[in-house]
């Protein structure tokens, strides 16, 4: 029973960070567009976004220098790939507030595990995506022959689709756990 309860409330507890860090990652990542300081390592905090840090090192722009509308822009779509990342973190957050509750057969269980695993893979697709266009909107103000087009694919990113693989076969293997489960439960 003890480690039922235990399993429980580190479920609570990881259904709470993902809350925590889907809410944390949304808002830095627009918070460093408008303070860059943010994310230097030197006489900053040292939090940076992948496709935000790689953007603006590439791009070579002054973000203080920007206006206004720019930096919005920016921030809009480099948070993009991060929506798709959080709706996987808040599947996962779903998932852990199952198990909290003790339900762990469960058919919807395996459900949010294979969109989180969907949420990945669009994860890694949007940041592919959305790399091009976030040069683009920040090199518009500059003149012709200095405007930046860029694509980038980074060994993480291969790592990370496998993961969602991963995390999708799991999720298929959990459907099948959850099946004869009902089976098993229909006999009792």
């Amino acid at each position: 029973m003890k480690t039922q309860d235990s399993l429980a409330r580190n479920s609570q507890y990881i259904a709470a960070a993902a809350l925590l860090l889907v809410v944390a990652m949304l808002v830095l990542n627009a918070a460093s567009w408008f303070f860059p300081a943010l994310g230097q390592v030197e006489g900053g905090a040292g939090l940076s976004f992948a496709l935000t840090q790689r953007m603006v090192a590439m791009a070579g722009v002054d973000v203080l220098a920007m206006p206004w509308w720019q930096l919005l822009g920016a921030a809009l779509i480099s948070c993009i790939p991060l929506l798709a990342m959080a709706y996987g973190l808040l599947q996962l957050r779903a998932l852990f507030r199952q198990y909290a509750g003790g339900n762990y057969f469960v058919h919807s269980a395996y459900g949010h595990m294979e969109r989180l695993g969907r949420a990945l893979v669009a994860w890694v697709v949007l940041d592919f995506v959305c790399e091009p266009v976030l040069g683009l909107w920040l090199t518009m103000l500059a003149p012709v022959g200095q405007r930046m087009l860029t694509l980038s694919l980074e060994p993480p990113v291969f790592i990370a689709l496998f993961l969602a693989a991963c995390v999708i076969a799991i999720a298929r293997i959990l459907q099948r756990a959850c099946d004869l489960h009902a089976e098993n439960q229909q006999f009792v």
